[in-house]
């Protein structure tokens, strides 16, 4: 396994669904940042279990334990090591169901691959439960690309088929966040929002579940960051996205609709504005040639329905050898997505903070 992401600002991640712990180590981050343990805390609350009726009813205080790499308040340069105890811990399902493959789950694909080692208890490693490491590093960097008024905004663009096609400005992104963390499902529309959370309770009361998308939009990243071929921010950004477990796809800008679009509608024109060269539009996602362009970075990711549902499926009994029809039970997401906005966020902070480490845009050594 390749549990390490990023070339100066590194993410290590470790821990398993059904362990004793989830946690990250970070190398790399610069010495001298006022580390707030509260932002930490807060950020991880946005994604924990048990939030409401649209998430799994598994409570976990995820409280989070800082074991290394700060002194008197201030980050030292030395690796972080940051993590949650897992409490709320229930694996008999898991044993009674071991030698079933649970449909689109990773038991087939990781047996193949571990020979039957692997931890299977609530998917182990390949849980969506190892993301809160990935949250507590991107609240970390978020701390640092803050101090250079760079903001990172994600929300619930659509559940199914309910979709919040509006656009939102910096300007708005104080309010956007009161009010997206108000709703359960952190969309911003609140009739839209309203319709989302009965969509989900629909599904729910069916035993089924839904997926959705959410929206990404970075503000204030310099421009002349990234590079070409296999520097490509967008290319950075994606390997980080995918890491995240039940995330299908990533678009930029204006994305797949692009392929129905003329060249004439879709370039984005430069013009001047108070002296500053930027487009009228931003169909590219502040992104060309994989080297950012100023405006904003914008993309959306596509979230898959959540494997665990309570309805009968087909599926093959490894120890017999035969096909079956089994009915999993447990506790399970019905929808994902309103969970996965943290992480977005945070993945997106950890990619474009190891960029401008990189580039030399931040110093190794900091004083906040």
């Amino acid at each position: 396994m390749d549990n390490t992401f990023g070339t100066i600002f590194r993410i290590t991640s470790f821990g398993e669904s059904h362990g004793e712990i989830v946690g990250i180590i970070l190398d790399g981050v610069p010495a001298g940042l006022n580390f707030d343990l509260d932002f930490i805390q807060n950020e991880l609350n946005r994604r924990k279990p048990g939030q409401s009726f649209v998430t799994t009813n598994r409570l976990e205080q995820d409280r989070v334990r800082v074991l290394s790499g700060i002194f008197n308040n201030k980050t030292t340069g030395a690796p972080i090591c940051l993590l949650i105890e897992n409490k709320d811990i229930d694996s008999s399902i898991y044993t009674k169901y071991k030698n079933y493959l649970r449909p689109s789950h990773v038991d087939y694909t990781a047996l193949t691959k571990y020979g039957g080692f692997s931890d299977f208890r609530g998917s182990g490693r390949f849980s969506g439960r190892i993301t809160a490491g990935f949250v507590m590093a991107g609240a970390v960097a978020k701390q640092i690309l803050e101090k250079y008024d760079i903001f990172i905004f994600a929300y619930t663009k659509s559940i199914g088929n309910i979709r919040d096609e509006e656009n939102y400005l910096l300007g708005e992104i104080k309010n956007l966040h009161e009010i997206r963390e108000k709703s359960l499902v952190r969309s911003i529309n609140p009739e839209k929002a309203k319709l989302m959370e009965e969509l989900i309770e629909k599904v729910k009361n069916q035993k089924d579940s839904m997926g959705g998308t959410i929206k990404c939009i970075v503000f204030n990243f310099p421009k002349g960051k990234g590079g070409p071929i296999f520097n490509s921010l967008e290319s950075r950004i994606s390997k980080a996205i995918f890491a995240i477990p039940a995330i299908k796809g990533i678009e930029f800008g204006a994305g797949f609709k692009a392929s129905t679009m003329k060249g004439s509608e879709h370039n984005d024109p430069w013009i001047l504005k108070d002296g500053r060269i930027q487009t009228s539009k931003n169909d590219a996602g502040g992104i060309i040639g994989g080297i950012s362009t100023g405006m904003p970075i914008e993309f959306t990711v596509a979230v898959k329905p959540t494997a665990s549902i309570g309805i009968p499926q087909k599926t093959v009994n490894i120890e017999k050898m035969e096909n079956v029809e089994v009915e999993f039970s447990g506790r399970h997401d019905p929808c994902i997505v309103p969970r996965i906005v943290s992480v977005i966020e945070a993945m997106t902070a950890n990619v474009l903070l190891d960029c401008l480490l990189i580039e030399g845009y931040i110093p190794r050594i900091i004083d906040f």
